[in-house]
């Protein structure tokens, strides 16, 4: 009777163990990859157009924007922000680190994306880089994908 408890809590472990260990792939091709990343390239084309305007669209006027260094902000003080970059003597260029992206599908809402990008610039004739990490929740809402949520980190 005891090797058959034993057995069976072996069995229970394993499968708890199973469980707890599951989790959603990451889709890294495939329609929704291929729609967050077309939506991505899209975003940070306005980025680094300087092009206020078309950058907000991408952002829902619910927006909370996390950022490690500098703070939380909401949609109005994520326009200002990039407004004063746009204003800078250098331009900001955005790239997308090949290879880095991940999109999570949530289920009957959006999608996750994270993934790794390079800031760069000149300055006093020399080249300027940062590597970031950032996440960006997109809702679909009546056919139309907006980023509610980003956090980007690693600064």
């Amino acid at each position: 009777m005891k090797l058959k408890q034993t057995y069976l809590a072996a069995i229970a472990i394993l499968l708890a163990a199973s469980f707890a260990g599951s989790k959603a792939a990451a889709q890294t091709s495939g329609p929704l990859f291929n729609e967050i990343a077309h939506l991505d390239s899209l975003q940070f084309g306005a980025f680094n157009a300087r092009n206020l305007n078309q950058l907000m669209q991408y952002f829902d006027t619910s927006l909370e924007l996390y950022q490690d260094n500098i703070g939380v902000r909401n949609y109005e003080q994520t326009s200002q922000a990039f407004g004063g970059l746009f204003k800078m003597d250098y331009v900001l260029t955005r790239k997308l680190i090949p290879g880095t992206m991940e999109v999570y599908p949530i289920k009957d809402y959006g999608a996750i994306e994270t993934g790794q990008h390079t800031f760069s610039h000149m300055e006093n004739g020399q080249l300027q880089t940062g590597t970031y990490k950032f996440m960006q929740i997109w809702q679909k809402k009546d056919g139309v994908w907006r980023v509610i949520r980003e956090i980007t980190y690693g600064h």
